[in-house]
């Protein structure tokens, strides 16, 4: 929340300096809002290029989806293999994709697949997808996300909205509702998140607009007050405390998050979903990837979505027939979105997940873990799409030509976003921090 800290002396309507203006902020883990626009102001802008639309929304399948029945079949496999789903032409000649999304396959050449995805890490967990990083060196490296990264080198595009969102819901297994990490960057550039008290608490509850502003007034007036203060908290402190004021007077946010306000037409071609949570893991929740677009549009830089849980031990199929199709819809929905509104060159989207499952079918019709493959889908920012990159074997357990990894994508979105991959950003201690670990080259057959 914003909080000014002083002495603890009460004004007239009771509010103590001590805790001035205490009526609602973005908190963020004790973070004060004017704590993140201070931190936010002080991106380095150090991009190529014009970045003031650039924005990326990154989608996670939690729990690892079945790439060989979704984007990878293998109707040559032998039945223990290959599943009850056939392939479909797409509107690309050569591509074929499940037949349960059929809408993905009408735009084919706006989507661009990757079915070779070979080092995950093996943990049920988003970080990978985050920050292209294994989770145990993220943990140990203290490595932040893609978010962070871009909140800290590049800040929002709106100094109302934050410049990192993270719409996961909370879920049973914790790693699958992580947001994205700020690791050494610091609070200040973690994912804001609205299921948490991030968002809802910037509500001005029983405090009238002309009483925020009376209170505006006085902070202000407190010159001998702001003396007193830390010097390195109060520098610079007028503009901060203006932007935070301007975030918590602005709707422009909270009117992104309601869906309500979108064109009825534009929700329906999205579809619903379920706000409730599948079983440990995220809903299936389509109007949480209609958000996405809400907020990239209102200027958050950088939005993450658990979408999903897609760890099928048992009755795979059955539970593909029942999501994928929501999937293809949402997924279809809002790469069609970017285009109708000319945002497909600046927003790119990312949806992956955390590894594959097993060629082999077990005892109760599901697919187990399986890290050697994995897939991923691309769309927007102006990427080379229309095109499959790798490939896998004849039973889709292993890439069996161009193996991507994790981190290889993740430059590949640095590089849209006009950072240099190889390059470091500095933590607000002026120490760099290396971007990847791997030191990848984007991926040429997108760029």
């Amino acid at each position: 929340m914003l909080s000014i800290q002083g002495s603890g002396h009460q004004f007239c309507d009771g509010v103590s300096r001590r805790s001035f203006l205490q009526i609602g902020g973005l908190g963020l883990g004790g973070l004060t809002l004017a704590d993140l626009m201070r931190a936010q102001s002080q991106a380095t802008g150090g991009a190529d290029g014009d970045t003031k639309k650039k924005a990326v929304i990154m989608i996670y399948l939690a729990g690892g989806v079945s790439h060989q029945d979704w984007v990878d079949l293998k109707p040559d496999a032998p039945s223990a293999v290959r599943g009850e789903f056939n392939p479909i032409a797409t509107n690309v000649p050569g591509i074929e994709i499940c037949e349960l999304a059929p809408r993905m396959a009408k735009m084919m050449d706006k989507f661009a697949i990757i079915r070779s995805i070979v080092d995950s890490d093996g943990a049920h967990a988003a970080t990978q997808c985050w920050s292209g990083v294994r989770r145990g060196d993220q943990a140990r490296m203290q490595q932040p996300s893609f978010g962070s990264f871009l909140a800290r080198e590049l800040g929002s595009r709106d100094s109302t909205v934050p410049a990192y969102m993270g719409l996961t819901k909370t879920c049973g297994h914790k790693p699958w509702c992580d947001v994205g990490f700020a690791g050494k960057l610091g609070r200040a550039y973690a994912p804001a998140k609205p299921d948490g008290e991030d968002v809802k608490v910037m509500k001005l509850n029983g405090v009238t607009l002309d009483q925020f502003n009376n209170r505006k007034k006085l902070l202000e007036a407190f010159d001998g007050f702001r003396r007193q203060a830390d010097s390195a908290v109060v520098n610079g402190a007028n503009a901060i405390y203006e932007q935070a004021f301007e975030v918590l007077t602005s709707s422009k946010l909270l009117n992104a998050l309601d869906v309500s306000k979108e064109d009825p037409a534009i929700r329906e071609r999205y579809g619903k979903g379920s706000s409730k949570n599948v079983n440990d893991g995220p809903p299936v929740w389509n109007e949480q990837v209609l958000i996405c677009r809400r907020l990239i549009e209102a200027g958050v830089r950088c939005v993450t979505l658990g979408y999903g849980r897609w760890d099928y031990h048992g009755n795979n199929f059955g539970q593909m027939k029942q999501r994928l199709p929501m999937l293809d819809q949402c997924l279809s929905a809002l790469v069609t979105d970017l285009h109708e509104r000319g945002m497909d060159k600046d927003v790119t989207v990312l949806v992956c997940t955390e590894f594959g499952r097993t060629p082999k079918i077990n005892k109760n019709s599901g697919r187990d873990h399986w890290p050697p493959a994995s897939c991923a889908v691309l769309a927007g920012g102006g990427l080379r799409t229309g095109q499959v990159i790798g490939s896998t074997t004849k039973d889709a357990g292993h890439p069996k030509q161009r193996p991507v990894r994790y981190q290889e994508i993740m430059a590949t979105l640095y590089h849209n976003m006009g950072i240099n991959p190889k390059g470091f950003i500095r933590d607000s201690a002026n120490l760099p921090i290396k971007l990847l670990n791997q030191n990848p080259d984007p991926l040429h057959e997108l760029i």
